[in-house]
């Protein structure tokens, strides 16, 4: 056999012993979730992670919850020659997994999925491992949050619903839990306020304070109010807008606009709102 030849068979027996290899990497980006390690037998075909987005789980028979957060979409793939696993041992994998770190089934190998939740590190976390085939399938996992609010209506959007129906939601003013001290990320929505104020001089408002469900009743009347008072004194102090066009007060939960029962709902119900005089 030439020197050629040899170097030429040798190059392909090289080129057949990486192709398993590159056959079991993950996709580019591609990586697990903190909470779980994987099984050895699977690589990560594809991979999505989403800063904010929704996803719905079974919370038991015939129930279920949309759930909001970071979330992660992970299909993993078995590897080439790797013994398939049955559909109950990836799920039983997974609800063990969950169990240990203090976390509960909700629903189990329903239509080929378990239905996970766990609260680690001050999160609270949603999995779903879809595993109608062992070949292909997929786990998703919401970390549960509330949306940043990045987006303040401006005043002419105040504008036009004061006059529509006499009343507008204002979200993108903050403060801290049981606290009355307006936080300084308020700035643009105060603004927005103040500007609402100038372009209609004859406007005079109630600015009301609203709180969820949580805590007493009397602490959270008292904090609506202390609220809406120091929003009135920031338009007063810093805006220039004249004292007598304005009027807090404070309705603590008595008026939510969504459920208070989750903190998405929570999140809604805390707000200031302009009614005009």
């Amino acid at each position: 056999m030439s020197k050629l030849i040899r170097i030429a068979l040798l190059v392909i027996a090289s080129c057949a012993l990486l192709a398993p290899v590159v056959a079991a990497q993950d996709v580019e980006g591609g990586k697990d979730h903190p909470l779980f390690n994987r099984m050895p037998v699977y690589r990560i075909q594809r991979y999505e992670e989403q800063d904010f987005d929704t996803h719905v789980f079974k919370t038991g028979a015939g129930t279920e919850a949309k759930v909001e957060g970071h979330l992660y979409r992970i299909r993993y793939s078995l590897k080439d020659g790797a013994k398939e696993p049955s559909q109950l041992e990836v799920l039983r994998n997974y609800e063990a997994a969950i169990k240990r770190i203090g976390g509960v089934v909700m629903a189990s190998n329903v239509d080929g999925s378990s239905f996970l939740r766990v609260t680690k590190d001050g999160k609270e976390i949603w999995v779903e491992v879809s595993a109608y085939i062992t070949s292909e399938w997929e786990l998703i996992i919401v970390e549960k949050s509330v949306m940043a609010q990045v987006i303040v209506a401006d005043a002419a959007a105040f504008a036009s619903d004061i006059k529509t129906t006499g009343h507008v939601a204002v979200y993108g003013i903050y403060f801290d839990t049981g606290k009355a001290v307006v936080k300084p990320e308020s700035d643009a929505a105060i603004a927005q306020i103040a500007k609402l104020l100038a372009n209609t001089p004859g406007l005079k408002l109630h600015v009301v304070g609203h709180t969820d469900n949580v805590g007493a009743m009397d602490l959270n009347m008292k904090l609506s109010q202390a609220r809406a008072d120091a929003v009135v004194q920031v338009l007063v102090t810093k805006h220039g807008i004249a004292a007598d066009r304005l009027r807090g007060a404070g309705v603590g939960p008595l008026a939510p606009v969504a459920s208070n029962d989750a903190e998405a709902g929570r999140s809604k119900n805390r707000r200031v709102e302009l009614v005009r005089q």
